[in-house]
């Protein structure tokens, strides 16, 4: 393998939910911090879009919840991998008591199986320092009455990290989980207006609802999280390995 253990320059990052809120912003950031970006969703016309306004961004359509992602994503790679980020939403699909088992077994298999898809995808191309991420939110440390589907498959999430990076460790391979609270995207706005509907409320008061629960007051942000991104580039982040970042705004109020 080829060291490039410490240089953001060399390499490629693979971005899986490249066009998403988040996915964007930290597509635009790596690709700044200058590595090569093969962006992965679903959609050609929003890779394209993207692709229109990033220079060198190599668009890869691909489904990450199906077997073929692997062999789609392996053939848009030609030289050696830095970082991979595992960046696939899930449905809010109710809690525990009335959330469809079919969502919940497809929260795991997008979560979950998505991330080993990808990791088997970019196994030959890995290099010394390079970093296996998955973007899983903080529901699955601290459970929800109505986000059975992220609480569940982000749990899972957690323990695929920590087995990764025991898989992984001796090619100086490490694998991290970054776990988010609510991110301030249209798609939170999208949810606090559904939960609005439910219990009465502006979409605004439950967003206040939703802010209070934090520390600080406050979402986190998609810029936020992709300076975490771009952080655990550095050599020091070896320190890491097969931990999990929590970047909730101080939503969380178990011990490990």
């Amino acid at each position: 393998m080829t060291s490039t253990h410490g240089s953001h320059a060399a390499g490629t990052a693979v971005i899986v939910g490249a066009t998403g809120a988040m996915g964007a912003v930290i597509t635009r950031r790596l690709a700044a911090a200058g590595l090569r970006v093969v962006a992965v969703a679903r959609h050609a016309a929003a890779l394209d879009a993207l692709a229109a306004s990033l220079p060198g961004l190599r668009p890869c359509v691909a489904d990450i919840a199906d077997d073929g992602a692997t062999e789609a994503i392996r053939a848009a790679l030609d030289g050696p991998v830095r970082m991979v980020i595992q960046g696939a939403g899930v449905a809010t699909a109710g809690g525990v008591l009335t959330a469809p088992t079919a969502a919940v077994v497809d929260a795991v298999n997008i979560k979950v199986g998505g991330m080993l898809r990808l990791v088997r995808a970019v196994d030959a191309h890995l290099v010394r320092g390079a970093r296996l991420v998955a973007i899983g939110g903080h529901y699955g440390f601290e459970p929800s009455a109505y986000a059975a589907t992220a609480g569940v498959a982000n749990a899972a999430l957690a323990n695929l990290v920590r087995q990764l990076s025991w898989a992984y460790g001796e090619r100086g391979v490490t694998a991290h989980l970054v776990a988010p609270g609510p991110a301030d995207t249209e798609r939170l706005h999208r949810v606090a207006a559904a939960r609005g509907e439910r219990d009465g409320l502006s979409t605004e008061a439950v967003l206040d609802q939703m802010r209070a629960e934090s520390a600080i007051g406050a979402f986190t942000t998609p810029e936020q999280v992709a300076w975490a991104m771009e952080t655990l580039l550095a050599p020091e982040a070896d320190a890491l390995a097969g931990g999990t970042l929590f970047m909730d705004a101080g939503r969380r109020k178990g011990l490990p």
